[in-house]
């Protein structure tokens, strides 16, 4: 699975010829294997066909199984990143509202650790940028953590109660981010859907072989059309590649609105 993760981040188009040719490949050893067995054993291409309806229905089962998950785990991320871009915006709100030094510096570092949060999202497969805002994540939530832990102890209030109730939602958002952006296809599923997808090209053109009357044109066009669907499984299941990224935008509107409204207030003496 991590050859054909970083073949599909060079290029999906790569991933997609080569569905296209190891399906056209079992097809084509499919229908030698049906010509050659015609002749020894005659008049079982009914039998086989039934054989094939049911391989085609399990296709289509577990095409419809991959892809429902996929869409699930693409909108996990997407919420995800909503949730949290929400949670830190209304953490900086409380944290303004209160207006103390110490609930100025919070305002800050969120801005900080909203910037952090984007970098992680925006990172693709690059290691080292993901490393470097999983590293800058951690410093500000110890940061944030001791200056929202001053305020409570100065003032233990219903005010600072909900400041630290919203920073704690903002960094259980930021956990579940990261796991949503870990959680890829299965290799179990990616593999059953490939067997099952070859061993039906394969029994198909062992089915018209039998019959001995190929149907390359529309075969061909049944085969782009399931190379089409799995590259979008594919491209739904993994967070980092491919043209379904997660779009990291309501972090720059959460910015955008900080900035309209003057950012954080000079702390009062």
């Amino acid at each position: 699975m991590d050859v054909l993760r970083d073949l599909a981040a060079w290029s999906t188009l790569a991933i997609a010829a080569i569905l296209l040719i190891v399906q056209l490949l079992a097809h084509e050893i499919g229908y030698r294997l049906g010509t050659v067995s015609k002749k020894g054993v005659p008049g079982q291409a009914e039998n086989v066909g039934v054989v094939v309806a049911g391989m085609l229905g399990l296709l289509a089962f577990v095409l419809a199984l991959t892809l429902s998950y996929s869409t699930a785990r693409f909108n996990e991320r997407r919420q995800g990143t909503l949730a949290e871009a929400n949670a830190i915006g209304t953490a900086w709100l409380r944290a303004t509202a209160i207006g103390s030094p110490q609930a100025v510096d919070v305002a800050r570092l969120l801005e900080d650790y909203l910037k952090a949060r984007e970098d992680f999202v925006n990172a693709g497969l690059d290691s080292d940028a993901i490393a470097t805002a999983n590293r800058d994540t951690s410093r500000l939530q110890q940061s944030i953590w001791g200056g929202v832990s001053a305020i409570v102890r100065e003032r233990p209030d219903p005010v600072s109660a909900s400041l630290m109730a919203a920073v704690n939602e903002a960094f259980d958002a930021g956990t579940s981010e990261r796991f949503a952006m870990g959680m890829r296809l299965p290799p179990q599923i990616f593999w059953l859907l490939a067997g099952v997808m070859l061993l039906s090209m394969a029994a198909l053109g062992y089915q018209f072989g039998l019959r001995g009357r190929p149907v390359r044109i529309l075969t061909l066009l049944l085969t782009v059309i399931w190379t089409a669907i799995v590259v979008n499984i594919l491209d739904l299941a993994s967070p980092r590649i491919g043209n379904f990224r997660t779009n990291a935008v309501v972090y720059e509107w959460t910015r955008q609105g900080f900035a309209g409204m003057g950012g954080p207030p000079a702390a009062s003496q």
